[in-house]
């Protein structure tokens, strides 16, 4: 095989290699995960229903939950399979626009994950590519924005009240 032939046929092996080891957008392989880069960069995005929202790494949405603390995470177990934890092993940086505090906070399972002004941050899995704000008021999880937390949605149908008798007015 000729020389000009071998270097095309590397060189389109390279290209192929590095399509298919930066194709994934999934929460958890990118934004530096527990094995990843030092520090990890949080960014915002434009949202035309929640202003700027906040971003990991890889551009996905994050979300911050109403259990949560300075402290600690409510999001454990298969919470934190369905809401991946924004991981770091070391001090997070703010993107462009990003002007709260952002910290830090020693999960139980004893990984670092990264909070902005005092609330730990998430991924969705439900969310496929940057953009996608689909878990907004799921399960107590908002939106993270520059200014604090989403609006979580009103309920679409409001509960029964309850009868006299303490039944649920079905």
């Amino acid at each position: 095989m000729s020389a000009p032939r071998v270097l095309a046929v590397l060189a389109t092996a390279a290209l192929v290699f590095a399509a298919c080891t930066q194709s994934g957008t999934s929460p958890t392989s990118v934004g530096g995960g527990a094995s990843g880069a030092a520090s990890v960069i949080v960014g915002s995005a434009s949202s035309p229903g929640f202003g700027t929202i906040l971003t990991g790494p890889n551009g996905m949405t994050l979300y911050t939950h109403a259990g949560d603390s300075a402290t600690s995470s409510t999001c454990i177990g298969s919470c934190a399979t369905a809401w991946p934890p924004l991981p770091t092993t070391g001090r997070p940086s703010a993107g462009a626009g990003v002007t709260g505090q952002l910290g830090t906070l020693t999960r139980a399972d004893g990984t670092t994950q990264v909070t902005y002004d005092g609330l730990p941050l998430y991924y969705w899995e439900g969310d496929r590519k940057p953009g996608d704000e689909t878990g907004n008021g799921i399960d107590g999880f908002a939106i993270a924005t520059v200014g604090g937390v989403g609006s979580m949605p009103q309920p679409s149908v409001a509960a029964p009240a309850p009868t006299s008798a303490g039944g649920s007015g079905y």
